[in-house]
C-alpha cells in the first residue's frame, strides 16, 4: 500500500469513528426505530415473494396447461439474481437512498400487473421483474439500518429478521382463504381425467387475486418508505465519497429527529470536518474527482441546480458521465478492497460459500412444488425442504389435505418469530458472538433435515420440521445481520451484493435441475442436510468476530 493510500485510509477510519462517537451519542431513538419498521418490510418482501412462486404453482399449472412450472422459478431467480448485483453494488456508487425509494415500487407495479396475465409467458415475465425489485431490498436495507444505528444496538440488525417470518406467514395466511378455497381454484387433475382436463380462468382467479391484495400490500409499503418517512443518505456512504460536512449535516438531523441534546464530549460537525489533512483528496478509491463534476449536492442525495432528490441526482450523473466519460467508481473499485489483504480475502470467500450452500440445499427440495399432484402448497425458500416431507410423506401419512397443509405451514411460519428474537440474544454473548451462533444454528438445521427421515407419523415430521424452521430462522438472520458488519461502508453494498448473488446462482440451478432429473426419491433430504452441516463447519472457519467491533 502506497503512503499516499496509507494516509487516506487512515483519515477514513478516523472519519468513521467520529461518525460512531455521534452515532453513540445520539443513541437508539426515534429516527432508529422507524428505520427497524420500515427496514423490515425489505426483510419481509424479501421473504414473501419468493414464496409466492410456489403458492401460485400449482393453480398456475392447472390453468395454463403444458406449461412447465420449473420456468416461474428461473425467472425469479434470474430477477433477484439481477437485482442483488445492480441494487446492492449501485448503493455503492449513486447511495443507499435511490435503491430504497425505487425497489418497492417495482415489485408491487409489477406483481400488481402478473396478476392480469393472459398466459405462462407474461406471468414468467413479470414474475422476473417484480424480483428484480426485490432482489436489491436485503443488499441496500441491511446497510441502511447498519449506517444509522449506534453499535450498541447494532445486534438489532439480526432481531430485523422477525420480519422475514412475517413475509412467510403473511403470505400463507392470505393464500389460504384464495388459493385454498374451492371457490376461486380449480381442483388438481386426477389420474383418470388428466386428458380432459379444463381450468378455465373464470374458475382459477384466486392466484390473481393474490397478487391483487400482495402487489397491493406492497405498495402501500412503498407509500409508507417514500412519503411517511425521510430518508437522509447515510452518514457513513457521504464520509466514503469524501462529503463529511454533508454527513455531519445528516447526524445534526437525525439528532434533532429524536430529541438529543448534544453532548459535551461527542465530536460534532467541526471536529468532524477538521479530521481532513490538508493537501488530500480524501478519497480510499480516487471516486472523488468523478462526484466533483456533478455539482453540489444536498443531504438528501439530490444535486443543486439539477433538481433535487433521487430523479435529479440520477439525471445529474447521467448527464455528467455523457459529458466526461464513464468514471472511476464504475470500475472495480468497490470490489479489490474486499480481496485486499489476506484476512479479507478469505472472509469475503468464505461468507461467499456460507451463503451459496444457504441455498444450494434447494436444487432438489424447491422441485417437489412443480411435481405436486395434489392441492398441497409448497413454501418457504428457506426451508423448502419440509415442503417435500409434507408433501410426499403427508401423502403416504393420509393427511395431504389443503387444510393441513395450510396449517402446518402457518405453524411453520410462526416460529421464525421467536427465532430471529432468540437470535438477536445469542450474537451477543461472548462465547458464542456472531460466527459461534452461525455455525450451531446451521450444523444444528442440517441434524434436524436428516433426522427427520426417520419420521414415521405426521406428528412427528411436523415435529422436526419445526426444529429444523427454527435453527434456520436463526442462521438466517445471524447471515443477514453478520454480513454487512464485516465490510467497510464504502464498499458494504457490493459486498452485500456479492454474497447475495451467491444465493441466487443456486436458486437459478434449482429450476434447471428440477426440469431434467428424477426428484422422486429422499435423497434430496440426505443432500440438503450434509450441505448445512458443511455450511456450518465452514462457519467456524470465518477469521473475524463481529460482536464487539462497530461497523466502519
Amino acid at each position: 500500500m502506497s503512503a499516499h493510500s496509507h494516509s487516506t485510509s487512515t483519515s477514513y477510519d478516523a472519519k468513521i469513528e467520529a461518525v460512531n462517537a455521534v452515532l453513540r451519542d445520539i443513541g437508539m431513538g426515534r429516527y432508529q426505530w422507524a428505520l427497524f419498521f420500515l427496514i423490515g418490510f425489505g426483510y419481509y418482501a424479501d421473504n414473501l415473494w419468493p414464496i409466492i412462486t410456489g403458492l401460485i404453482l400449482p393453480p398456475v399449472v392447472n390453468e395454463f396447461r403444458g406449461s412447465r412450472g420449473p420456468f416461474i422459478n428461473m425467472g425469479q431467480g434470474i430477477g433477484l439474481l439481477i437485482g442483488a448485483i445492480f441494487w446492492g453494488a449501485g448503493s455503492d456508487i449513486w447511495g443507499r437512498r435511490i435503491s430504497f425509494n425505487i425497489t418497492f415500487l417495482i415489485t408491487g407495479v409489477f406483481a400488481v400487473s402478473a396478476g392480469a396475465s393472459p398466459n405462462f409467458a407474461v406471468l414468467v415475465t413479470m414474475v422476473a421483474f417484480w424480483s428484480l425489485g426485490v432482489g436489491g431490498n436485503l443488499p441496500v436495507d441491511t446497510s441502511i439500518f447498519l449506517e444509522f444505528t449506534p453499535s450498541t444496538h447494532q445486534h438489532l440488525l439480526t432481531v430485523l429478521s422477525v420480519w422475514w417470518a412475517f413475509g412467510q406467514l403473511v403470505g400463507s395466511l392470505v393464500a389460504w382463504p384464495l388459493i385454498g378455497n374451492p371457490k376461486f381454484s380449480c381442483p388438481s387433475p386426477s389420474q383418470s381425467n388428466v386428458a380432459s382436463y379444463s381450468c378455465p380462468e373464470s374458475q382459477n382467479r384466486g392466484w390473481r387475486y393474490f397478487l391483487y391484495a400482495m402487489g397491493g400490500l406492497t405498495l402501500v409499503m412503498w407509500l409508507l418508505r417514500f412519503f411517511a418517512f425521510h430518508l437522509y443518505e447515510t452518514p457513513k456512504y457521504l464520509v466514503g465519497k469524501g462529503r463529511e460536512k454533508e454527513a455531519g449535516e445528516v447526524l445534526e438531523r437525525v439528532r434533532r429527529f429524536n430529541g438529543r441534546e448534544k453532548g459535551e464530549d461527542i465530536i460534532t460537525l467541526n471536529d468532524l470536518l477538521k479530521l481532513k489533512p490538508e493537501g488530500s483528496d480524501d478519497r480510499v478509491s480516487g471516486e472523488e474527482k468523478d462526484d466533483s463534476q456533478l455539482g453540489d449536492r444536498d443531504v438528501d442525495g439530490g444535486v443543486t441546480g439539477g433538481g433535487k432528490g433521487a430523479v435529479g441526482n440520477v439525471k445529474q450523473r447521467l448527464v455528467g458521465w455523457y459529458s466526461t466519460g464513464i468514471p472511476n467508481e464504475l470500475s472495480l473499485n468497490h470490489v479489490r478492497p474486499l480481496f485486499e489483504t489476506r484476512e479479507k480475502t478469505v472472509t469475503t470467500c468464505l461468507l461467499m460459500g456460507v451463503w451459496g450452500q444457504s441455498e444450494s440445499f434447494l436444487l432438489t427440495p424447491r422441485k417437489f412444488l412443480h411435481l405436486s399432484v395434489s392441492d398441497c402448497i409448497g413454501v418457504k425458500r428457506s426451508i423448502n425442504t419440509k415442503t417435500i416431507s409434507l408433501e410426499t410423506r403427508g401423502a403416504t401419512f393420509g393427511d395431504g389435505s389443503v387444510y393441513t397443509t395450510y396449517r402446518n405451514q402457518v405453524i411453520l411460519s410462526a416460529i421464525g418469530v421467536p427465532a430471529a428474537i432468540l437470535a438477536g440474544y445469542l450474537v451477543s454473548l461472548p462465547y458464542l458472538g456472531r460466527r459461534g451462533t452461525l455455525a450451531l444454528s446451521t450444523l444444528l438445521t442440517g441434524v434436524f433435515i436428516l433426522v427427520s427421515t426417520t419420521s414415521r407419523s405426521s406428528n412427528a415430521l411436523l415435529g422436526w420440521n419445526c426444529a429444523y424452521t427454527f435453527t434456520s430462522n436463526v442462521m438466517y438472520g445471524v447471515l443477514y445481520g453478520m454480513t454487512p458488519e464485516l465490510f467497510e461502508s464504502k464498499d458494504r453494498g457490493t459486498a452485500n451484493a456479492l454474497t447475495a448473488a451467491c444465493n441466487r446462482v443456486f436458486g437459478i440451478m434449482a429450476p434447471i435441475i428440477a426440469l431434467y432429473a428424477d426428484l422422486t426419491t429422499s435423497v434430496p433430504i440426505f443432500i440438503a442436510g450434509a450441505i448445512f452441516v458443511g455450511a456450518g463447519m465452514i462457519a467456524l472457519l470465518i477469521p473475524v468476530e463481529s460482536r464487539d467491533v462497530e461497523a466502519r
